[in-house]
């Protein structure tokens, strides 16, 4: 049989590795977790670290002092305590139950879930039973024929036999029957556990184990210990393992002898003396808790040839009676199956072998070569080279031998005579190190120096084609030509090629994995391709090779790699021997490392069907812990931006392997996967809603994708509101509004500034023609008046000249009208500033004074509102300062909400009252213009005046006409 750490592959954890010591109890929840009790604290283990911890789904523990631990299916998770008491956790609550509660007193040494799905526990002063849904323990003693003192232990057997174990022996009862029976032998019993025959084992404090007997033994004979050790499991494979004062034993016979191979102690690594509770996990690892630590041992997936001594550097060939061969540097070759050695079939070490296509098998060392014909027969050759091993041999068709030696080149043998280099030109210096033989007869030549040389059949003279960089090889020393029906496979330092269609193309995995280092290849009927290299043993699908060929080797291939996680010891052999994988006859894979041989059946690989659970176990916000309520979204503080959470999926045997992705839904676009890494990072969230996702693969990529999810909300501070934000975009139209008002302003001012410019220059311009050309045409006139008064009156020249003098005083007048529409503005923009401005100038040519008042908020009057008001007030103004012989003339502007209202008032002379209600002088059309005026912007016009009392104009508008 196989040595123990040959099937399994031991992890061993201590204080130095933060994991617990003094472990008293395992346990493994429905969620995956891995519980474990100690005298200093509850722990739990996801596979990666081991974690103490004080609460038990968010409730606290009553003490740290723990000793009796059980997970029932229902996820509940049950714990003891060493003085005494017992605290049930679920999601949703906890309980601890006292003596008040009916437990009896004293330290909880045990619970178990029975099959109805009571809760027993057994402790220092007896045993209690909790029914299922009930509030209190029940004692079970006397009444039930258990004693009340010291139960250390429950077990329900698969026939239904419930057994305890306690200070005066083991007591059983039968389904169907209310009262326990006492067994024997009648001693203090800590520890049992069932056999694959049914048999209950149970050890007392002398480290004696015993078969409980239901009977008494013959005659009160003594009952001697069928074994040695303080506990004891069956594993689901029913072998027994027995823990003792120093180590751990494998025991396939419980009654027979005790081997060194099967054995681990602190010679071999356990993590410590006193080995004194076991566990087998749901993926099938065996745990031990020791004094000082705890051990783990996982079921290889490749198995060790089982040898006396290692081998040193050996090399295989498939033999001839569906055995396989193997030789090393120092030992005979010697005939093997997967169950060990069978006899020595050839004397002397091995270097080099090779089947040849006649069916004759060719094997060599360093003194000699030997010719296996088919009939088993064997002849010896002599080297061309003594004291050199073979590296390589290939032979032709023909029946001629190719052989490279280390050190000594490469040579042909036909017949009995051996040719360097075969007599051919051009074959690189290098060490050739790999040959084959292709379906044309082609030999293929692999060398050291990333060059492949191919020899045409029959081929007698002249150069070989060589194969190299320009071709697509990029594999440095060759180690490995594998034929695959008209492909032809290289491995070597650099990688993996396939020949084809002319050129190399090189094997590329997912994730960066070039395959280096590879000295051997096979491809199984079925089309699934292996290789062994230097980073251990892949396996790519056949569905996967063969569409990548048809592809062109353009994509990356998925792949499965088993390394020192499965068993294997050392990596493939980088010079020779070689290959370093073949097809047994048996159909299992082998592999040769430079001490051991591996094996694995491709048909039957051991796999774990369990997807791995999924946990958010802790979120960090800015650095600050938040507790994650089940099925509640999580509510993290406003303004929260660095976000930290922290995962992880449940696999206890290869966590190494397991992949886990996770995204932030919001944030990221894709999956995200790091690994080695089960946190993730974000920085800078903006507030809002989010949603954390995680799935995991176990090492057989068999996929949680349900996972675990978080729903997160991060609110805003004020700043980040959509108050905050309205605020600003309205404080933002605000300020456009304000520099909008700043920049009418400039412009008004702007504009009246250069009305004002424009009205002093136009007002500068009436009085250079009011003081020049107009007191010139004046001086005129009265010359001719001087010399009208010297001709007699009554003669036509006189009253010729009169009426010229008339015309000449009608062009003054209306001169000066001219002049004064010049001191007004052409266009007026605003009202009052224009109509300030005529009134002035009309002043400034009569006996008059004016004033103007403006009442309320000026606003801007709808454009042909304006027109007209403006056209009514020059009228009104004109004819005020012209005719009224006023000393006052008022222009008042109401700019009220509701109306617009234009007066014009003087203290004049008036005019009677027919013609203020007629508004019409005969010949003159003023009053009825501004009436006509009025009417066509819906205003009304009223004319108040009185002879000697002055005259008042008003034009009143509503203001949703007027604005």
């Amino acid at each position: 049989m196989a040595p123990l750490l040959s099937d399994y592959t031991h992890n061993a954890w201590g204080a130095l590795q933060g994991a617990p010591v003094d472990v008293l109890k395992f346990a493994q929840g429905r969620d995956g977790w891995l519980w474990i009790a100690t005298a200093t604290g509850l722990y739990r283990y996801d596979g990666v670290r081991f974690e103490r911890t004080d609460t038990v789904y968010g409730h606290r523990l009553p003490s740290s002092n723990v000793l009796g631990l059980a997970t029932p299916p229902d996820g509940a998770v049950w714990v003891g305590y060493r003085l005494g008491g017992v605290s049930v956790f679920r999601p949703g609550g906890a309980r601890t139950y006292t003596p008040a509660d009916g437990l009896p007193t004293g330290a909880v040494f045990h619970i178990e879930a029975a099959p109805d799905g009571a809760i027993w526990v057994g402790t220092r002063d007896g045993a209690a039973r909790l029914a299922p849904g009930a509030d209190r323990f029940v004692t079970q003693a006397a009444d039930v024929g258990l004693p009340d003192k010291r139960v250390y232990q429950i077990l329900f057997g698969r026939d239904g036999t419930q057994w305890m174990g306690t200070m005066h022996g083991v007591f059983f009862r039968r389904p169907g029957e209310t009262r326990f029976s006492h067994a024997w032998p009648r001693t203090m019993l800590t520890s049992m556990d069932e056999a694959p025959d049914g048999a209950i084992w149970a050890v007392d404090t002398q480290s004696n184990y015993y078969r409980v007997r239901t009977s008494a033994p013959r005659g009160d004979a003594p009952i001697r210990p069928d074994a040695r050790g303080n506990s004891i499991r069956f594993d689901r494979a029913g072998t027994m393992w027995l823990m003792q004062a120093d180590g751990i034993e494998r025991k396939f016979d419980p009654s027979g002898p005790s081997l060194p191979a099967q054995r681990l102690t602190r010679q071999n690594g356990i993590s410590g003396p006193l080995p004194q509770t076991s566990f087998q996990d749901r993926e099938g690892n065996l745990w031990f808790g020791t004094s000082t630590g705890l051990d783990r041992l996982r079921p290889n997936r490749l198995k060790t040839l089982a040898v006396a001594a290692p081998f040193d550097h050996p090399g295989m060939l498939p033999g001839p009676d569906g055995d396989v061969w193997i030789g090393d540097y120092v030992s005979d070759v010697r005939s093997f199956t997967a169950g060990g050695v069978k006899k020595v079939v050839l004397k002397g070490a091995l270097a080099a072998s090779h089947w040849a296509p006649d069916g004759t098998l060719w094997l060599g060392n360093e003194q000699e070569l030997h010719h296996r014909a088919r009939n088993g027969a064997m002849t010896r050759v002599v080297p061309p080279v003594l004291g050199l091993d073979p590296q390589a041999l290939q032979q032709e068709r023909s029946g001629a031998l190719w052989a490279s030696f280390s050190g000594g080149g490469l040579f042909r043998l036909d017949g009995a005579s051996w040719t360097r280099d075969g007599g051919l030109a051009g074959l690189p210096d290098a060490l050739t190190t790999a040959m084959a033989i292709d379906g044309q007869d082609t030999v293929w030549l692999g060398h050291a120096n990333n060059r492949v040389s191919l020899v045409a059949n029959g081929q007698r003279s002249g150069a070989v084609r060589q194969l190299g960089a320009a071709d697509g090889l990029q594999l440095g020393t060759v180690l490995q030509l594998y034929r695959d029906a008209d492909l032809m496979w290289a491995g070597g330092e650099g990688g993996v090629a396939v020949w084809r269609a002319g050129r190399f193309i090189a094997l590329r995995g997912a994730r960066g994995e070039t395959f280096r280092g590879v000295s051997g290849i096979v491809r199984l009927p079925g089309g699934d391709l292996w290789l062994h290299g230097a980073d251990g043993i892949y396996h790519l699908g056949a569905a996967a090779i063969a569409a990548w060929l048809k592809d062109g080797g353009a994509a990356p291939l998925e792949y499965e790699r088993f390394d020192a996680l499965d068993g294997l010891q050392g990596h493939a052999s980088q010079l020779r021997p070689v290959p370093s994988l073949i097809h047994a006859p048996d159909g299992q894979l082998w592999f040769a490392t430079s001490a051991t041989i591996a094996m694995l059946d491709p048909a039957h690989i051991a796999r774990n069907a369990l997807p791995p659970p999924v946990q958010i176990t802790a979120v960090l916000a800015d650095g600050a812990p938040h507790a994650i309520a089940a099925g509640k979204p999580l509510r993290l503080p406003e303004g929260s931006k660095r976000l930290q959470l922290d995962f992880t999926a449940l696999s206890l045997s290869m966590p190494e392997r397991v992949r886990l992705r996770y995204r932030l839904v919001g944030v990221d676009e894709h999956w995200q996967e790091a690994p080695g890494r089960r946190e993730a990072y974000y920085t800078n969230l903006a507030p809002g809603d989010y949603r954390f996702e995680v799935m995991a693969a176990n090492e057989d990529q068999v996929w949680n994708r349900e996972g675990a999810a978080l729903e997160i909300h991060i609110a805003p501070t004020f700043v980040q509101s959509r108050w905050f934000t309205a605020l600003l975009v309205l404080g933002g139209a605000l300020l456009l509004y304000a520099a909008y008002v700043l920049r009418i302003r400039h412009l008004t001012r702007r504009m009246h500034e250069r009305l004002q410019e424009r009205l002093a220059e136009r007002s500068r311009i009436a009085r250079a023609l009011h003081d020049t050309l107009l007191q010139s045409v004046q001086a005129l006139i009265l010359s001719f008046h001087a010399h009208t008064g010297m001709l007699p009156k009554g003669t036509r020249e006189r009253a010729r000249l009169d009426g010229t003098l008339n015309l000449a005083e009608q062009l003054l007048v209306e001169g000066r009208d001219q002049i004064l529409d010049l001191r007004t503005v052409a266009s007026p923009d605003e009202l009052g500033l224009a109509l300030q401005q005529f009134g002035k100038g009309l002043s400034e040519h009569r006996a008059h004074a004016f004033q103007a008042t403006t009442t309320g908020n000026c606003r801007r009057l709808q454009p042909r509102v304006h027109d007209e008001i403006y056209a009514i007030a020059r009228e009104a103004l004109f004819n005020a300062s012209r005719y009224a012989e006023a000393a006052l003339i008022e222009l008042e502007l109401d700019y009220a909400p509701q109306a617009f209202t234009l007066r014009v008032r003087d203290n004049g002379r008036g005019f009677d009252e027919a013609l203020a209600s007629t508004g019409q002088r005969p010949g003159h059309w003023g009053l009825p213009g501004m009436r006509e005026r009025a009417a066509a912007i819906g205003a009304s016009l009223r004319i108040a005046s009185e002879p000697g009392q002055g005259t008042t104009i008003e034009v009143t508008l509503p203001g949703k006409l007027a604005y």
